[in-house]
């Protein structure tokens, strides 16, 4: 499993208890150290070279100087930058992030949830992005708020091609996918299955959440499980006769979705 050192940034000493409270949860995450200023987070960064920084960007105190222009002190002395997540209460600075480059942001206070689909995302980075403790630097050129509102917002619209056919398939209507060899079925919730000719790795290196790998055989919508029945280790598709099975390599897996279900609007008796 692949493990992800990480430091806080953030001027409210009980954020961070909470925080680090939370990312403790997670096997992948390792805690390495905490600062509550601009300069002590510069020095911790320098000194360990975490593969992420949670990052307060609209602190309490003035003083420490905590902001997105944090990120481009980082670009002065390191080539290669650690995956920098943005953890606040200030909604409207998101789009604002996305121009810096980070990796993620999620508004306080945090929820296992929110963090699970942040490491879900990094866990489908391609090996190459992985390499060392720090990420490969991947520019992002935007030019206006409707470019990363479009960015952020549009529908993600999977195309399958076969001889010169262009099949298009939103991926919100894609309830699971099952490898068949070199090639991949795709069922839709309509019941129809579309077969890709790219590898099960393919589509889990470029997915992200809610698509979660459960088998070597299968990557599931969490938006489409009905039931997950950890005794006989399978999940049931909503709508659908269908059990898919997991396996104990991606038993974490099916523990973050269930943990993400409790996170939500949810009742349980």
């Amino acid at each position: 499993m692949k493990k992800y050192s990480y430091i806080i940034i953030d001027d409210d000493a009980d954020s961070i208890s909470k925080t680090q409270t939370i990312a403790e949860g997670f096997s992948e995450l390792l805690f390495l150290a905490s600062a509550v200023n601009y300069q002590d987070g510069l020095n911790l960064v320098l000194e360990y070279k975490p593969s992420l920084v949670f990052l307060e960007i609209d602190p309490k105190k003035s003083s420490s100087n905590l902001s997105l222009l944090f990120i481009n002190e980082l670009h002065r002395f390191l080539n290669v930058l650690p995956w920098i997540v943005v953890l606040t209460s200030k909604k409207d600075a998101a789009f604002e992030a996305i121009k810096y480059g980070v990796f993620d942001y999620i508004l306080k206070p945090l929820v296992t949830a929110e963090l699970l689909k942040t490491i879900l995302k990094l866990n489908r980075l391609p090996e190459e992005a992985k390499s060392g403790d720090f990420k490969k630097e991947i520019p992002l050129v935007v030019t206006s708020d409707a470019q990363v509102r479009q960015i952020v917002e549009k529908p993600l619209i999977i195309c399958i091609k076969s001889y010169g056919d262009h099949r298009y398939i939103n991926a919100d209507d894609i309830s699971y996918f099952q490898a068949d060899n070199n090639s991949t079925d795709i069922y839709l919730n309509s019941g129809e299955m579309i077969t890709a000719f790219k590898t099960l790795k393919h589509f889990e290196h470029v997915l992200s959440y809610p698509f979660v790998r459960i088998h070597n055989s299968y990557i599931i919508n969490r938006n489409y499980i009905a039931r997950i029945h950890n005794g006989n280790s399978i999940c049931y598709i909503k709508n659908s006769s269908k059990k898919i099975p997991f396996s104990k390599t991606y038993k974490s897996n099916v523990d973050l979705i269930i943990s993400d279900f409790s996170e939500g609007n949810y009742l349980e008796v």
